[in-house]
């Protein structure tokens, strides 16, 4: 992963968060989870054609990323519609999500040396995403079972989900060690 800065990072990012409210809406039975949803996938789909079209340099795993995340969300758009034949695309999805992670895989979270840049916040974030994904996984097995508190647990899974999605939003960020060795200190 190189250090380009980039380019609708936060918009999509809102889009993720938009498209869990939806999911979280869908599960808890509530008005116009469907709509939700579907704004989600669209934008998820339509930011991320953008975001490839203005990539400068492309190269063959951009190609794959871009047809992962278009056939997913076509498909998410598609399922939340109540469309038929969305095998095709869920086929095609899994597909480019192998070649993926075959790729790329868990390198996309290292640095361009190949070693884990995390500090202990990071790591405590990493770990709430853990604890979410392990939250959404054990509440829909719990839902299916028709057990107690199943909806409370995928509900604080996806909360902590959307919450790491989200986490880099709302915070400023820090300048580079190259941008505070040339500072100036004034009284």
């Amino acid at each position: 992963m190189s250090n380009v800065k980039k380019i609708l990072k936060l918009p999509l990012r809102i889009s993720i968060a938009v498209l869990l409210l939806g999911m979280l809406a869908k599960i808890l039975e509530w008005s116009y989870a469907k709509e939700i949803m579907l704004l989600g996938f669209s934008a998820i789909g339509i930011l991320y054609v953008f975001r490839f079209l203005k990539k400068s340099e492309k190269q063959f795993i951009d190609y794959t990323k871009l047809v992962l995340i278009s056939f997913w969300a076509t498909n998410g758009i598609f399922r939340v519609l109540d469309f038929p034949y969305t095998l095709f695309f869920q086929i095609i999805t899994g597909i480019a999500f192998i070649t993926w992670f075959i790729m790329e895989g868990t390198a996309y979270f290292l640095d361009e040396d190949r070693r884990a840049k995390n500090s202990i916040g990071q790591i405590l974030w990493n770990c709430l995403l853990v604890i979410g994904t392990l939250g959404v996984i054990a509440g829909t097995i719990l839902k299916v079972l028709d057990w107690d508190y199943a909806i409370h647990l995928l509900s604080l899974g996806i909360t902590l989900i959307g919450a790491y999605v989200l986490k880099d939003a709302f915070v400023p960020p820090k300048p580079s060690e190259e941008e505070q060795n040339n500072e100036e200190f004034q009284l």
